[in-house]
């Protein structure tokens, strides 16, 4: 039996310039590794809650107290919930909310040779945690552009690091994505 992979476009929702990945993912990952998957490729670390919403099912990491129903991630595999042209939705963050479109693009003869998943191409930088969500990254990015601006000094102390909102390498995230593997 040929093993399967299905290349997958990841946008983030209603941030601009777009912020997506493509991934090529095997069919038969969990949800809960499609979910490392997105973290690792759009750069997260995984410090807040997410959920999958297929046509109106939601699919996540049950909790504990049965105050946010879902299916178990675990007993799902993208091929069960997922085919060529379907449309997942994936949140991270319940706070700060960030919403993925995660587009089904195709379906592919997995090449012997290549470990998966694998990034094939993207374009710009993850929003950084904890940054408020869509309109608190366009604050952050604002600040950051304009030395003008009155928070200009407070985001770099609070970001840190140094970040270029438009930096984006495939490779890195490819070799970050083996550490899944």
């Amino acid at each position: 039996m040929t093993r399967r992979v299905f290349q997958l476009r990841v946008t983030l929702d209603d941030v601009t310039p777009p912020v997506w990945r493509q991934l090529l993912v095997p069919t038969g990952y969990t949800l809960d590794r499609v979910h490392r998957v997105i973290q690792f490729a759009m750069g997260w670390q995984d410090c807040h809650l997410h959920s999958f919403d297929v046509d109106g099912e939601q699919y996540g990491e049950p909790d504990p107290d049965g105050d946010l129903p879902v299916l178990d991630e675990l007993d799902y595999r993208l091929d069960d919930v997922a085919g060529p042209g379907t449309r997942l939705r994936y949140v991270y963050d319940f706070g700060d909310w960030w919403e993925h479109e995660v587009l089904v693009e195709e379906v592919l003869a997995a090449d012997p040779r290549v470990r998966y998943p694998v990034c094939v191409a993207g374009e710009r930088a993850c929003p950084p945690e904890d940054v408020g969500g869509p309109e608190g990254y366009a604050e952050f990015i604002a600040a950051l552009d304009d030395p003008c601006h009155p928070r200009h000094l407070a985001m770099w102390d609070w970001i840190g690091r140094r970040y270029d909102p438009a930096e984006f390498d495939a490779d890195r995230v490819t070799t970050l994505l083996r550490r899944l593997t």
